[in-house]
């Protein structure tokens, strides 16, 4: 009788709780944010162990800000929290890492000579295309977004 009740209960939470659910890691804003999140610790790793430590603290913002809207996604805390425009500050997030980016790879490719330089500035410019293609997609999802509320709402006053 206790085989039949293990067999159906589900197994203790454990480690596997903290984990985000496959749906949302299967998702193209779980990869993005996933991606995102893994280039900028790596860029932040190699401006540590650069001559251009003085650009370490952009990748590691970026990283824990990925980190977070990456668990907050998995977790559903978008949902949660309606007071937060959610896709708004992400759009915001991802132009300005964008934009960083771009701007700290150039001057680490072209100003330092060490490897670790130029290893984060190659990293930088992917993270630029990753970000740059996250804040893209999240623009014509908040565009489709106004455009829905804006229809409503002309519609509702005419006939009024």
């Amino acid at each position: 009788m206790e085989d039949s009740e293990s067999a159906g209960a589900a197994p203790p939470p454990g480690l596997s709780s903290l984990l985000p659910p496959r749906e949302f890691l299967r998702s193209r804003k779980g990869q993005l944010l996933l991606a995102e999140s893994v280039l900028s610790f790596i860029i932040f790793v190699c401006y540590i162990a650069s001559l251009a430590a003085s650009f370490m603290m952009a990748p590691l913002l970026e990283f824990l800000l990925a980190l977070f809207l990456f668990f907050a996604y998995a977790s559903k805390l978008n949902e949660k929290f309606k007071g937060v425009h959610w896709p708004l500050a992400d759009f915001l997030r991802c132009v300005t890492a964008a934009i960083i980016y771009f701007a700290i790879s150039i001057a680490a490719v072209s100003k330092y000579s060490d490897g670790a330089s130029k290893a984060a500035g190659v990293f930088g410019f992917a993270a630029t295309i990753v970000f740059a293609i996250d804040f893209y997609i999240t623009f014509n999802d908040l565009v489709a977004f106004l455009k829905q509320g804006s229809s409503d709402s002309p519609e509702g006053h005419k006939t009024e």
